[in-house]
């Protein structure tokens, strides 16, 4: 079974599953789900981040405009 099938049986089991049983599942992924994810504290983004930004300022990397990402992601859709 593929993580898009076990997501949409966990989502119906949730939906109607009683009080007791819902709240044992919170408790095995309580600490995932209130973990928050700082990325601006993650050395290896922030360093992939700063080096794309270089690159774009020094024009090693020329870009792209917010139109031709738009074209590219909608022609990509219709597919």
């Amino acid at each position: 079974m593929n993580t898009i099938a076990i997501r949409q049986k966990l989502y119906e089991y949730i939906r109607v599953a009683d009080d007791k049983k819902v709240k044992a599942i919170y408790t095995i992924i309580e600490n995932d789900v209130n973990e928050l994810y700082e990325w601006w504290n993650d050395k290896d983004l922030m360093s992939e981040l700063n080096s794309r930004s270089l690159d774009l300022k020094s024009g090693k990397d020329k870009g792209h405009s917010w139109d031709e990402a738009k074209k590219s992601l909608l022609k990509t859709k219709k597919k």
